[in-house]
C-alpha cells in the first residue's frame, strides 16, 4: 500500500481577499491550493524551484474547486494537500480546506499539473527521471 503524502498549512484570510460583505471572493480559493502545494513542496522537496531545477515547469492545466461554506476576512484557512500517484506524467493534489475556529469543511478541490520544458515548448509525455526517482524516495512508486 501507497503511503499518503500531505502537508497542511494555515492561511488567515486577508482584507484583499473578501468583497465588501466580508466573504472571501470565488476565486481566492485557488490561490489557497497554490498555497497548499508550496507548503507540500517545501516538506517533501517538490518546490517550484526544485523543478526548474531540474530542466522543468509544471504549470496548472486543471483545477476543480467545490465550495462548501464561506470564509470571512480575519478566519484562519487550514488547507490541507494531498499528493495522488499516477502513472502518466503529470502531478495530481487533492485539497480539502477547513476553517481552523469551526472545523467545518470550507472547500474540496483538486489540481493537475504537467510537465513542460523551460522553453514552454515540449510537453513531458514520459516521467522525467528526477520525478520518479522522488516517487521512488517517497515510496510512492
Amino acid at each position: 500500500m501507497q503511503p499518503v503524502l500531505s502537508e497542511s498549512a494555515e492561511v488567515v484570510v486577508r482584507f484583499n481577499e473578501a468583497d465588501p460583505l466580508g466573504i472571501v471572493w470565488h476565486g481566492n480559493y485557488i490561490r489557497y491550493f497554490e498555497d497548499g502545494r508550496e507548503a507540500f513542496g517545501a516538506r517533501y522537496r517538490l518546490r517550484y524551484l526544485d523543478i526548474f531545477d531540474q530542466g522543468f515547469t509544471v504549470p496548472v492545466v486543471n483545477v476543480e474547486c467545490n465550495y462548501k461554506k464561506p470564509l470571512r476576512y480575519g478566519d484562519t484557512v487550514v488547507v490541507e494537500t494531498r499528493y495522488v500517484n499516477t502513472e502518466a506524467a503529470k502531478i495530481r493534489f487533492e485539497y480539502t480546506l477547513y476553517n481552523k475556529s469551526t472545523g467545518e469543511v470550507v472547500c474540496t478541490g483538486s489540481s493537475v499539473q504537467v510537465f513542460v520544458d523551460q522553453a514552454a515548448s515540449l510537453l513531458q509525455l514520459t516521467i522525467p527521471p528526477f520525478f520518479a526517482e522522488w516517487k521512488k524516495e517517497w515510496g510512492v512508486v
